[in-house]
């Protein structure tokens, strides 16, 4: 399976998308568009910042976990990672946006 940007709306009516690892697993996802458009403009930024790890910023959860968020230049929240129990998952999703992101493709399923 390639790697993959699914768009999707929300229960609320707002756009969001899942990049999908080419394993099938969730590796990030959006904050909330209110169009499509806003939210195709969110994967060109995810696209364009992946490749960089000063655009992702670690942190610890309440429960212990690690999770990242992947930022633009402006500092604005892109997306954000799921939880995992360990530096080297967390290194490990990181590393797999930053491999899957610039090249996936689009599902829009809106």
């Amino acid at each position: 399976m390639a790697s993959k940007f699914v768009v999707k709306k929300d229960r609320g009516g707002q756009f969001m998308f899942n990049l999908v690892a080419n394993n099938g697993r969730i590796v990030l996802t959006s904050e909330r568009y209110k169009s499509k458009a806003s939210a195709i403009n969110g994967i060109k930024s995810v696209k364009k910042h992946a490749k960089a790890a000063k655009n992702f910023d670690r942190s610890k959860t309440k429960n212990g976990g690690l999770a990242f968020v992947l930022r633009a230049s402006n500092g604005e929240p892109i997306g954000r990672s799921q939880v995992y129990a360990g530096s080297s998952g967390c290194s490990g999703g990181i590393a797999s946006i930053k491999r899957c992101g610039p090249g996936a493709g689009i599902d829009d399923q809106t």
